[in-house]
């Protein structure tokens, strides 16, 4: 039995060498590795690919993980082991460059990428958790909380906020209507970001609330982590419209 920082600080992943077995627990689970859900706590990336690199030197034979099917052939066990670690170790890498050159969370975020080649693997899609969310945990393992922003760090009430660009947008429905066109034109982010910006200046205005559950239903992000937190959103809207 090995230890090892991942999912949590109290990781095990399981050896037997005489019958050439690896039980990695849920540092392999057949999905990009669940290295930034954004409703934890603290997890490791860069530790985690550590894990990997050693569980695929004991040259296992047979793979079989908490979740998904068993891999078999020590070639096969070998190449999904070592890929996983390659998928997290630019991420971690990258975002650390970044971070000492002084770039802030929100560019980091926009600019570190997974290897293209290491992302279109069956077994490293972002179905659970993300890349960017992974990059939103080692800032916080080695920056903190603080972003690089610095009206993030003692900022206005969002609902303050909120109100005062209202009204430079001529009132919450113009915010609402700037949202559901950026959603028509693709740009899910920014209708988001406006969206909720209505809604919080306009907490009883049905038709805000219309627009902003529509906006997040439509974000059919990739990742369970993602899908949960907008179909939560949208569902609050609904629930605030009479």
């Amino acid at each position: 039995m090995r230890h090892a920082l991942g999912e949590t600080d109290d990781h095990t992943w399981v050896f037997v060498p005489e019958r050439e077995v690896l039980c990695p627990g849920d540092l392999f689970v057949w999905v990009s590795p669940n290295a930034g859900n954004p409703q934890k706590v603290q997890r490791y990336p860069a530790e985690w690919a550590a894990a990997l690199r050693e569980m695929a030197s004991a040259q296992a034979d047979q793979l079989l993980p908490s979740h998904g099917p068993p891999i078999i052939g020590a070639g096969r066990v070998h190449e999904a082991l070592t890929c996983t670690a390659a998928y997290l170790e630019p991420l971690v890498e990258q975002t650390l460059a970044l971070m000492k050159a002084g770039a802030r969370l929100d560019e980091i975020i926009h600019t570190v990428r997974p290897p293209a080649d290491l992302a279109a693997k069956p077994y490293l899609q972002p179905v659970y958790d993300e890349p960017a969310f992974i990059i939103r945990n080692v800032w916080r393992l080695y920056g903190g909380w603080y972003d690089g922003n610095p009206a993030h760090l003692k900022p206005a009430q969002d609902a303050v906020l909120a109100t005062a660009l209202a009204e430079l947008a001529g009132g919450a429905a113009a915010l609402a209507d700037r949202a559901q066109a950026a959603a028509a034109a693709g740009d899910l982010r920014l209708a988001g970001d406006l969206a909720e910006l209505a809604a919080l200046a306009a907490p009883d205005d049905v038709a805000v609330h219309q627009a902003r559950a529509e906006v997040n239903e439509a974000r059919a992000e990739p990742s369970l982590m993602a899908q949960g937190v907008f179909r939560w959103a949208a569902r609050g809207s609904r629930r605030a419209s009479p």
